[in-house]
């Protein structure tokens, strides 16, 4: 996989672009904080784009199963890198209504882009390599997050709002460039989706996961480490309150990062011992569990330790859900699922958010980590129990 070329382009282009992506949103809540003083006003105007994202997902899909793959991310590549420029508009002229074009224009972009992605990597690795490569391309995601977010807090200290978002339209840039580079085998996969042209939408999507329980069941089950990180940012403000401590967000999203680095490369070390099933299972379980010990959120180390083991937990679980995705949907179909599936998890981060800050206020983190943590443990067993009735052959098979 290391000699594969495409491998290179796809992580260094993660990384450049996720770097890219976390200086505008360190700007994106600096530029809120000075412009609107009301904290439900900068949620609304952040959910603003979100929704756009939202709306435009079906025919995301439908458009990255009709053409070529990196035709797809280079247009939204493209897209993305010019929103910025409605950004700096906005910082010219003091204007959240700029500020508002520029996330409509990025998420929309991005509804595009990441769906072309998921369904492009199955392209340009063998399938028996698909789960160290989702593996690494997730531990890339998150140092470039680790890193953008650090040097986001310098270059603020030391440059103006304007230059920090050229730092970011340069990587975007520098991700469209690198797109150019790749070379994607569609041929194979051109000749089936000529078929489905005239197809539009999920509604052709639908039947085809109900007939593959283990890719039903997964995207369900992805709703109990959303049920973590949809509110984290939340979660890890509370616990700085709860402990009158600034330093302890920076040990926790440190510590949840380097954790789940670890679990995407360890993950790949039991896959060929286990069944994807039992790995989902077990981790989805410890997330339960590490959702539970908030009730020690008043503790630093215990804190610091929940955070870790769910760090570790989603980096097992979610390299194990995409190859599942990747190798048991249909590749004409890649599309218009991974773009379902970005709209499904937009939603439910939204309700998720919601939800944690209703929840903060009614009974408090410690119990709202009760609450979260037996849900996700309610939900493991049902689904375990559930197979271990059925016990379909499919579920058996291992991701190698």
């Amino acid at each position: 996989m290391w000699k594969n070329k495409n491998v290179w382009i796809l992580l260094i282009g993660e990384f450049v672009a996720g770097i890219g992506l976390w200086l505008g949103i360190i700007g994106n809540l600096e530029f809120l904080q000075a412009k609107v003083p009301s904290d439900f006003l900068k949620s609304v105007i952040l959910g603003v784009g979100l929704l756009a994202g939202i709306v435009v997902g079906p025919m995301a899909g439908r458009m990255t199963d009709q053409l070529s793959k990196k035709k797809v991310m280079l247009v939204s590549g493209f897209v993305r890198s010019m929103s910025v420029l409605f950004m700096l508009v906005a910082i010219q002229q003091d204007s959240v209504w700029w500020m508002l074009a520029f996330l409509i224009t990025i998420q929309v972009s991005a509804a595009f882009y990441f769906p072309a992605l998921q369904a492009a990597i199955p392209l340009v690795v063998k399938e028996k390599e698909l789960l160290q490569m989702n593996g690494v391309h997730m531990n890339v995601s998150t140092l470039s997050r680790v890193i953008g977010t650090a040097i986001a807090g310098i270059f603020l200290v030391i440059m103006s709002l304007s230059q920090l978002y050229i730092l970011s339209l340069l990587a975007y840039l520098g991700l469209f460039l690198l797109t150019f580079l790749l070379k994607i085998d569609e041929e194979i996969v051109e000749k089936t989706t000529m078929k489905e042209r005239e197809k539009s939408g999920f509604k052709e999507v639908f039947p085809i996961i109900k007939g593959r329980p283990i890719v039903l069941m997964t995207l369900i089950m992805t709703l109990v480490p959303l049920l973590f990180i949809g509110g984290f940012n939340l979660m890890v403000i509370s616990i700085s309150e709860l402990q009158d401590s600034s330093a302890i967000k920076g040990w926790i999203y440190t510590a949840e990062g380097i954790a789940f680095m670890i679990g995407a490369f360890f993950v790949k070390k039991i896959s060929g011992k286990r069944s994807p099933y039992q790995i989902l299972f077990f981790f989805s379980f410890l997330i339960g569990i590490a959702q539970i010990m908030l009730v020690f959120a008043d503790q630093p180390i215990l804190s610091v330790v929940a955070f870790t083991l769910f760090g570790f937990s989603v980096g097992c679980f979610f390299p194990t859900a995409a190859t599942i995705f990747q190798t048991r949907m249909p590749k004409e179909y890649h599309g218009r699922f991974f773009s379902f599936r970005n709209m499904l998890d937009r939603i439910i981060f939204q309700v998720v958010l919601l939800m944690t800050g209703m929840l903060l206020d009614l009974v408090g983190l410690q119990m709202m980590g009760v609450i979260i943590g037996s849900l996700s443990v309610l939900i493991t067993v049902f689904f375990y129990t559930r197979n271990k009735m059925q016990q379909p052959l499919e579920l058996e098979q291992r991701v190698s």
